[in-house]
């Protein structure tokens, strides 16, 4: 059986990164950008961090920051138009993975007009084309989208998150700037970094999973566990920032690659139908679905547990497996995560309607233990 290895071209790291742009845009010949980027980001001057580059390099661009946290169908059509009518060549994507998922939309319908309905996007759609150029520079250390080749849009009219996989999306550069993220509010950085520990475990466990990425994830497993509460609790911290912008994009190498399992699975529909930002979703989910998976990946639980600076000597493998999972639970507590459905407003009356989007994820199929609609039913209640 063959394997799959996608990454970017090029890839900048380090603080201060974001200035190595101009150089980036001149090698690769472009000549005006389409800067997608939200409102938030904008107001606390985020953005701008990165638009003065430009600014002193002379390079024109517009922006478009008509971007939801959770963004939708409209917002990808509203940014098709934005980028035809700038006359831009490229675009270049500050944000989380609402902005860069945005971004991925715009630049694979504007090559590929033949998906201009957006919603044939879902899944592996057959595109043709690269997506126009994206240089891409995240300002939270969790969805790795600068380097993956999924994204995910709300089908409004459905009421469901799309899962978009297409090795044509993936951004031609990422610049991960750490200084890009001091501004991350702690409750943003607890959620985003527990996002990328989510992505870390479930890409290792996925059925997927293979020698190259469990390297991957591993380290990103290991470098979240000993970064996250710094990057949380002193947010201006360069060691904490840069250790977690580096320990995501470690992780989303890989699990573009390989795929994820049934918290990213169950976390969607918490997303299209309640509005929960993603990572609190996963976050919140995560201990709870390893308990499930437990039974089928004992010996790798044993593995994370280790990873996550736990002395598993003298433990039998099952109390190791075990815990992994309690020291997923004691990070996502003491950075703040909600550990209750009913503390995010989501109620047993939900719960069949999240279930029903849950079964038909493009998620869930990779996770390690086969998993039934009547089982994700009590695992959402579990958690309620």
């Amino acid at each position: 059986m063959s394997q799959r290895f996608i990454l970017n071209e090029v890839s900048y790291f380090g603080a201060g990164s974001r200035k190595e742009l101009p150089s980036v845009l001149a090698r690769m010949g472009l000549h005006k950008a389409l800067v997608c980027s939200d409102k938030g980001l904008v107001k606390v001057g985020t953005t701008k961090m990165v638009t003065d580059v430009l600014d002193d390099a002379g390079f024109p661009y517009d922006i478009y920051s008509e971007i939801k946290p959770n963004p939708t169908v409209t917002n990808v059509r509203q940014g098709i138009d934005a980028f035809k009518a700038s006359g831009a060549d490229c675009i270049i994507a500050i944000g989380g993975g609402s902005s860069m998922d945005t971004a991925k939309g715009i630049g694979i319908v504007s090559n590929n007009p033949e998906f201009s309905d957006i919603v044939s996007l879902e899944g592996c759609a057959p595109t043709k084309h690269k997506s126009v150029p994206i240089i891409a520079l995240p300002t939270t250390a969790g969805t790795g989208a600068e380097v993956t080749i999924n994204y995910v849009i709300i089908d409004e009219e459905r009421q469901a998150k799309m899962v978009c996989v297409d090795p044509n999306d993936i951004p031609a550069v990422a610049i991960v700037d750490p200084e890009l993220m001091y501004s991350l509010p702690k409750g943003l950085t607890a959620a985003t970094g527990m996002d990328a520990l989510t992505h870390a475990i479930e890409g290792y466990i996925t059925k997927g999973a293979w020698v190259m990425s469990d390297m991957y994830e591993l380290q990103a497993i290991r470098m979240i566990a000993e970064y996250l509460p710094l990057a949380v609790e002193e947010p201006r911290n360069p060691k904490g920032r840069e250790a977690m912008a580096l320990a995501q994009y470690i992780a989303a190498q890989a699990f573009s690659n390989v795929g994820l399992g049934l918290v990213h699975g169950m976390a969607h529909p918490m997303g299209s139908l309640h509005d929960i930002p993603h990572g609190v979703a996963n976050a919140l989910l995560l201990p709870t679905i390893m308990e499930f998976n437990m039974p089928v990946c004992i010996e790798k639980f044993g593995v994370i547990a280790r990873n996550m600076g736990v002395n598993t000597d003298g433990m039998t493998p099952e109390q190791a497996a075990k815990s992994a999972v309690e020291a997923v639970r004691a990070l996502a507590i003491r950075v703040g995560i909600p550990q209750h459905l009913s503390e995010i407003g989501i109620t047993e009356k939900d719960i069949p309607a999240l279930a029903a989007q849950a079964i038909r994820d493009v998620c869930t199929p990779g996770n390690p233990r086969d998993v039934s609609e009547e089982e994700i039913v009590e695992l959402y209640r579990k958690v309620l």
